[in-house]
C-alpha cells in the first residue's frame, strides 16, 4: 500500500432534487476515470450516502480504490447509520452525525457515555 492515499470527496446536496440523477453522472464519472488509474495507486472516495442501496458496490469492488467512506451530508445520525448499513462495503466517515446530540453543556459521564453510545451504532452500521 502506499505511503499517501489521495481522498477524492464529491459530496453531493441531499436535498438536491435531482440527488439520485446527480449521483448517476457521478458514479458514471468516477468509475471512467478510475478505470484511468494503476491499482498500484489506489484512492479513497468519501462520498454522501447514496439514495439507491448498495449504490458503491462496484466502486467499492474496483482495483483503484482503497476504501469508500461515507459522509452522513446532513442526514440525522439514525438515518445516516440505516443507510450505511444498507451499503456493505461503505464505512463511516461521519462528522455531523458524530456529534449530534453531544454538547459542552453535558457533565463528563454524560458525554463520555452518549460518544460511546454514538460510536458503537456508527461502528454497527458499518460492519452491517
Amino acid at each position: 500500500m502506499p505511503a499517501l492515499v489521495p481522498i477524492i470527496e464529491p459530496e453531493v446536496d441531499i436535498n438536491a432534487p435531482d440527488k439520485a440523477a446527480i449521483e448517476a453522472e457521478l458514479k458514471k464519472g468516477l468509475l471512467a476515470r478510475l478505470d484511468t488509474l494503476d491499482p498500484a495507486s489506489p484512492v479513497m472516495l468519501k462520498l454522501t450516502l447514496p439514495s439507491v442501496d448498495g449504490y458503491f458496490r462496484e466502486l467499492v469492488e474496483h482495483p483503484s480504490v482503497l476504501k469508500v467512506v461515507a459522509l452522513s451530508g446532513g442526514y440525522g445520525r439514525d438515518e445516516a447509520n440505516a443507510k450505511l448499513a444498507r451499503n456493505p462495503g461503505v464505512i463511516a466517515s461521519f462528522s455531523r452525525a458524530l456529534t449530534e446530540g453531544l454538547s459542552a453543556q453535558q457533565g463528563d459521564a454524560a458525554f463520555n457515555q452518549a460518544l460511546d453510545a454514538t460510536i458503537e451504532s456508527i461502528y454497527r452500521a458499518s460492519i452491517a
